[in-house]
């Protein structure tokens, strides 16, 4: 079933005009008909199950007949700390997160990031952010993750303050994680291409990061979050059983 992310409330037994980006993906490019059923999701929790019942040239609207309040998001909150990469690996990392179940990417700069140079660069924000609606309307994911304005790592450090704080670093760190039962909330903090300086590690440290290195190779920066996240998963579904 075609699922569809729209920035409405939505109520069960009402009719919905649906948004024009929905009406055109839906009507003209999958070329839907009277009587086709999709799943939409505004962001706020749960999903509703809409039928088509009118189509003209410049609208269509649905009936909203169910709702389900599933968000299929992880037992734990994780937010990805993530150091700003180029172009299509920062895509990348926001969609694959999101696929795994993400609740926030916090951007970062670090000594070897990218930066946001120029307030009309801040455009990407806003393409990140539909990245992450898209990536929810892929996976199935009902709450959309916030893509959250860069920082400094200096200055965001100090504001952390998640049960479980981990920093993916390279394999001969002596500050390791080791996977126990999974707290609530989890921040994981990846630095850019380049890794993060010693400086900035040891920083990390000093606010309650522990260092995770998963096996003895070196994963680029758009790897490195989605492996933490997938292997968090593991450990949870491990736990789990």
């Amino acid at each position: 079933m075609m699922r569809f992310f729209v920035e409405n409330e939505l109520s069960v037994g009402t009719n919905f005009v649906l948004p024009d980006n929905v009406y055109h993906h839906w009507c003209k490019v999958l070329r839907a008909t009277m009587g086709d059923v999709a799943t939409l999701f505004n962001g706020q929790g749960g999903e509703y199950t809409a039928k088509l019942t009118n189509i003209n040239k410049q609208s269509a609207t649905v009936f909203i007949d169910k709702f389900n309040p599933i968000n299929r998001t992880p037992p734990y909150k994780i937010t990805l700390i993530q150091a700003i990469s180029k172009g299509e690996r920062m895509d990348c990392t926001i969609q694959k997160a999101v696929e795994l179940g993400v609740s926030a990417i916090q951007l970062i700069i670090t000594e070897r990031s990218e930066r946001l140079r120029y307030e009309r660069d801040y455009k990407k924000l806003h393409h990140w952010q539909k990245i992450a609606i898209s990536a929810c309307e892929q996976c199935g994911m009902n709450l959309v993750p916030k893509i959250l304005p860069p920082i400094v790592l200096s200055e965001f450090l100090p504001t952390c303050h998640d049960e479980l704080k981990i920093v993916m670093s390279l394999p001969h760190d002596d500050h390791t994680f080791h996977p126990s039962m999974l707290p609530a909330t989890i921040s994981l903090l990846v630095g850019a291409e380049g890794g993060l300086s010693a400086d900035e590690i040891a920083l990390c440290h000093h606010h309650g990061f522990v260092s995770w290195a998963i096996g003895e190779r070196i994963l680029r920066t758009e790897t490195a979050g989605v492996v933490g996240m997938a292997g968090l998963a593991v450990i949870n579904a491990m736990q789990s059983h």
